[in-house]
């Protein structure tokens, strides 16, 4: 199983922000965000203040990819 963040970053470029924007917003780091790029765990205390900047669910931000097939 991965984690994809892809539909955050498409929801960023629909409310037309960039990725230090929403470091800036939800209060993440630089590295935090790179983990987000890659597709590595973040916790969800991360997850929540993105949310919360977005006005979204955790759905809205990402997905669970079974790699197995």
């Amino acid at each position: 199983m991965a984690t994809s963040y892809k539909k955050l970053w498409k929801l960023l470029i629909d409310k037309d922000l960039k990725k230090k924007d929403l470091a800036k917003l939800a209060e993440i780091s630089n590295y935090t965000i790179g983990k987000l790029t890659r597709g590595d765990n973040v916790t969800t205390d991360v997850l929540v203040k993105i949310c919360k900047v977005l006005e979204c669910d955790i759905g809205d931000i990402m997905e669970i990819i079974d790699t197995e097939k």
